[in-house]
């Protein structure tokens, strides 16, 4: 099972990170609200862990946005708001539980594993699929015809960013994030160089990568 934990305070993040990796779970870590729905979509996760107090964004506008971005992922909050209220509210924002801190790592565990089975009831794999291409959720690699790609590392994020959208734009910004995590010092054009190299390896494939002038990139169907 993979986890997003989307919590900005080091000490629970590296609590809950060693808590659940003991009980044979991937967690990925990230402290920012900004980031954490390019995070979200990057990842695939089968469960996010949202707090509500992050930086950037707080926990409910980054919520908010992935639903309206049409991110289903189960989300359990966890924040030190424990009043009625906001367990409601959070609620009424998309969250599927809610858990007050401080709390009990073993019922943490219980909900977390009740919410994967929730989100995928039949041990489905719901990862990106679009025009015959197929996002592993294990591994992230990219199959088509069931055989992965020959991409470069950079031109899988791209791809799974594109995936996780398609026929929707993404923005030359957001790619740079997501192809580029933590390079402060990287150009916007690096992205283009990027789609380059991967429109040419979708050449003989049933996609097309799309430049929009002006708003970034999309995946769409070859005519």
């Amino acid at each position: 099972m993979k986890l997003l934990l989307v919590e900005d305070n080091p000490a629970m993040q590296a609590t809950l990170q060693r808590s659940f990796e003991r009980r044979g779970m991937q967690v990925l870590l990230c402290g920012d609200g900004a980031r954490a729905l390019d995070r979200w979509r990057a990842s695939l996760p089968d469960v996010v862990l949202l707090d509500l107090s992050l930086p950037g964004l707080d926990g409910l506008q980054v919520l908010s946005q992935a639903r309206a971005d049409g991110l289903r992922t189960p989300v359990l909050i966890l924040t030190a708001r424990g009043t009625v209220g906001d367990r409601i509210l959070g609620l009424n924002t998309g969250a599927d539980d809610y858990l007050a801190k401080p709390f009990d790592l073993d019922e943490l565990e219980a909900r977390v594993r009740a919410l994967a089975r929730r989100g995928n009831p039949a041990g489905t794999d719901a990862a990106p699929r679009f025009g015959g291409l197929h996002v592993d959720a294990e591994s992230g690699a990219v199959l088509h015809g069931g055989q992965p790609l020959e991409l470069t590392q950079r031109e899988a994020a791209m791809l799974r960013a594109l995936l996780s959208r398609p026929g929707q734009a993404v923005a030359k910004e957001r790619l740079l994030e997501l192809v580029f995590p933590g390079d402060a010092e990287v150009q916007p054009e690096a992205v283009e160089v990027v789609a380059y190299r991967l429109r040419r390896k979708l050449a003989d494939l049933p996609v097309q990568l799309v430049t929009l002038r002006g708003l970034g990139y999309l995946l769409k169907t070859a005519a």
